[in-house]
């Protein structure tokens, strides 16, 4: 990754998303839409226990974001679930995503026994399980990793 990106926090949305959102959509992804969208009107803005969202800025610029929620589609407390994890395609292959799910990991760690994930593209799943998750065959997940059992640190 080069030096001059930042992995930070985010608590507030900034007019910084309309970029990723926009391209996102390009693409044929619409999460980046109701990422903004459950911010919001508050159904989704990382705030409980265990939660958390970070982006990935550039010069002080926006290129990328990723969170981590409690899974959503499961009744287990000790399972998270990676969200929202977007890099613009310019930013892409230069170790961003890399970055801001080994931040997400961290934070996860202590907190979940499990970090589970949905993604729409063989793309994204190589570039998951080069970052330690396994594929699996679930209605509500397509990736997921147990720390106990990961070797990503």
């Amino acid at each position: 990754m080069t030096d001059h990106v930042q992995i930070a926090r985010i608590q507030v949305l900034s007019p910084d998303f309309e970029a990723l959102r926009t391209e996102s959509g390009q693409q044929g992804f619409r999460f980046m839409d109701r990422l903004i969208s459950d911010w919001t009107n508050g159904l989704n803005a990382f705030c409980q226990p265990g939660e958390t969202f970070f982006g990935a800025f550039e010069n002080g610029r926006l290129v990328g974001v990723g969170g981590l929620n409690r899974d959503p589609y499961l009744q287990a407390h000790a399972i998270g679930r990676l969200r929202h994890v977007y890099v613009l395609s310019a930013r892409r292959r230069q170790g961003i995503g890399r970055a801001l799910v080994e931040r997400l990991l961290t934070e996860a760690q202590g907190v979940f026994d499990q970090v589970r994930l949905r993604t729409q593209t063989e793309e994204a799943g190589a570039f998951y399980v080069s970052c330690g998750f396994r594929p699996i065959r679930d209605a509500t997940a397509t990736h997921a990793l147990e720390f106990g059992a990961k070797n990503w640190n």
